[in-house]
């Protein structure tokens, strides 16, 4: 390993040693070679290519998709002594030129570059006058046709094999099966690049899905427990995101909107303040979150259903960065199946792709009404086993032994009872079948519990051997049999006839009574008991030391306009509070203290422990 390296990670970015792959991925890179990285949010990508850009002559070249996210990571780079820069329509002319007088003097070390400026001849061009160490093309999940953020300009990427051919290419990415791993090797025009596969696995993340029942009150009683923490909250619309935004507002939370429908300066203001203020909750649509580089959120919430399982993996990714106990959490219900199938039928993707999206979205769905590890399943999506030490469970009713429990997702921790729903499901397809796979479910399931409507009678439908048939079971419990009948190929939601029901041919078999089928039973809501949250961790007795250093933080972040976790981030904080250093040697021990941050925090940080210090002489 190069030492160079290692002195880089040591003194700049204050950490002691690589973690998991890094080294590697480090050592192909400062050798010339193209690479494929695939590494959890979190897992440390960004100095995957940070390092060896430092390392190699020349400046490295970072493709970025999103404005904000160039601006974090440069502010970012800054605090650490590292000379970065970005190019992107958020810059005057005038600051253009500056960018690009360090660029030719050969006084930058990193420069973050947008897709659609990069590809434009001119640029291309004038970065062909200088030395390049690198180019890292960061989310590159938008290159495949696979991926769940299909984004046209990144599919022109492969002509940077051309323009610089001596220049090795890393693509970085948090989420991508086998599959699409190939194909964004393909699209980028990779030269036999290795390919490095961290596990999937966020074991800091707990991982739970309800039915929706009553989607706000759930959401309050899931935030009960994050009053003090900032999170995010996703939906589907943007008249969702406003509404919700506004309800949470009114009960007590600093909570804000963000969809891209909103005006720039408001999107900008709204996650300025989530980066650099606590307990803010951020309610938003897919516009917000990729790159984001926050590192204590403490929860992500779905108040609708993704598009596939990237998406969801990546969306609930944005929690627990810092690897501190964060949680994943999502209500979802009939209507979601019927409305994400209704937008995949009326999307003008081709057939292919539309087949693809529906697998993808048929996965999640699989995940949502699993019975047994939410994790087992999430890592198997990706081509992963749970890792070793997993707790066996008992079989379970039908004799089967279920998947290792995981013990940090709501199927480890509450086991779900299933129920035989043969004859009720025979009943629903009955009624499917009986009123012409013509009417949608709120209609269907009128029929089927026998309810006395004009629009039933006028039709004759009470006149059917199904009318009524149904009346054992709750409204609640006939959408519950459905939405997994749903999930599991029996029926469908047509969209090309407003959403009529209508059975598809594997729900023969369960109709001539050839199968026995078992369901999930869907119960009122219990939480868990939660893991002590960060906080907790620091002892009582350094628990001023804590809210010390956070102000001081909070006081050098201000002066700066920079978010708080740019100075240090809680981990750094709460090593600090434990061990207390004396001095400037003590303190470059602590994780995330490089010598450039010594030298512009060290004295201020010292003084707060010293003056700790002396309080707690003077006590005792």
């Amino acid at each position: 390993m190069s030492s160079t390296a290692l002195d880089i990670l040591q003194n700049t970015y204050g950490f002691a040693a690589f973690r998991g792959q890094q080294q590697r991925i480090i050592e192909t890179a400062i050798a010339g070679r193209d690479s494929l990285v695939l590494m959890p949010t979190g897992g440390g990508k960004s100095l995957c290519y940070q390092i060896p850009a430092l390392v190699r002559a020349g400046t490295g070249l970072v493709v970025s998709p999103l404005i904000a996210l160039m601006q974090d990571q440069v502010s970012a780079l800054r605090q650490s002594g590292v000379a970065a820069a970005f190019l992107n329509s958020a810059l005057s002319g005038e600051e253009r030129g500056r960018v690009a007088a360090r660029m030719a003097a050969g006084k930058l070390d990193l420069l973050y570059i947008a897709p659609e400026r990069l590809m434009q001849p001119e640029t291309l061009a004038w970065l062909g006058r200088f030395p390049l160490s690198l180019i890292a093309i960061d989310e590159a999940h938008c290159v495949s046709q696979w991926g769940h953020d299909f984004r046209q300009d990144y599919l022109l990427l492969n002509r940077l094999a051309a323009a610089f051919p001596t220049v090795p290419r890393m693509a970085l990415t948090a989420t991508a099966t086998a599959r699409a791993r190939a194909d964004i090797a393909a699209s980028l025009a990779l030269a036999r690049p290795e390919v490095f596969v961290s596990s999937f696995d966020r074991p800091n993340i707990r991982y739970g899905v309800a039915p929706r029942q009553d989607a706000k009150r759930q959401l309050l009683g899931f935030l009960a427990a994050y009053r003090e923490q900032s999170g995010i909250v996703y939906c589907l619309s943007r008249r969702k995101v406003e509404a919700t935004a506004a309800w949470l507002s009114a009960r007590g939370f600093a909570a804000l909107p963000y969809h891209a429908g909103l005006d720039a300066g408001v999107r900008a203001r709204h996650q300025a303040r989530f980066l650099r203020e606590d307990a803010i909750i951020m309610v938003a649509t897919v516009a917000f979150g990729m790159g984001i580089d926050k590192p204590d959120v403490r929860f992500v919430a779905h108040l609708d259903l993704p598009g596939s399982m990237e998406a969801y993996y990546q969306e609930t990714g944005r929690a627990g960065r810092d690897n501190e106990p964060a949680e994943a959490w999502m209500v979802y219900g009939l209507n979601d199946v019927v409305q994400r199938a209704r937008m995949l039928a009326r999307s003008d993707a081709e057939q292919r792709h539309k087949r693809n999206e529906r697998a993808r979205l048929d996965a999640l769905l699989g995940w949502c009404e699993a019975t047994g590890c939410r994790r087992q399943s999430l890592l198997a999506y990706f081509g992963e086993d749970m890792a070793a030490g997993a707790v066996e469970r008992a079989p379970d009713e039908g004799g089967q032994a279920p998947a290792p429990a995981c013990g940090n997702c709501d199927t480890c921790l509450a086991p779900p009872r299933t129920w035989d729903a043969t004859e009720a499901a025979q009943k629903l397809l009955s009624c499917v079948y009986r009123t012409g796979q013509r009417f949608g479910a709120g209609y269907v399931l009128d029929v089927l519990r026998g309810v006395e409507n004009q629009r039933i009678f006028e039709l004759g439908h009470n006149r059917l051997s199904t009318y009524g048939i149904g009346a054992e079971l709750s409204l609640r419990q006939w959408r519950s049999v459905l939405r997994q009948l749903i999930v599991r190929g029996l029926v469908y939601a047509d969209a090309e006839r407003y959403g009529a029901l209508r059975l598809k041919q594997t729900a023969r078999a369960l109709l001539r009574g050839e199968l026995q089928l078992r369901l999930r039973e869907d119960v009122a809501e219990a939480r868990p008991v939660k893991k002590a949250r960060p906080e907790a961790e620091v002892a009582a007795p350094d628990a001023d030391l804590w809210e010390a250093l956070r102000a001081c933080r909070r006081t050098l972040a201000d002066e700066q306009g920079i978010a708080p976790y740019m100075v240090f981030h809680d981990t750094t904080l709460r090593q600090m509070a434990a061990q207390q250093p004396a001095g400037p040697h003590e303190l470059l021990t602590i994780s995330g203290v490089g010598q450039f941050k010594l030298d512009k925090y060290g004295a201020a940080f010292l003084a707060v422990i010293q003056r700790h210090r002396s309080a707690a002489d003077k006590r005792a």
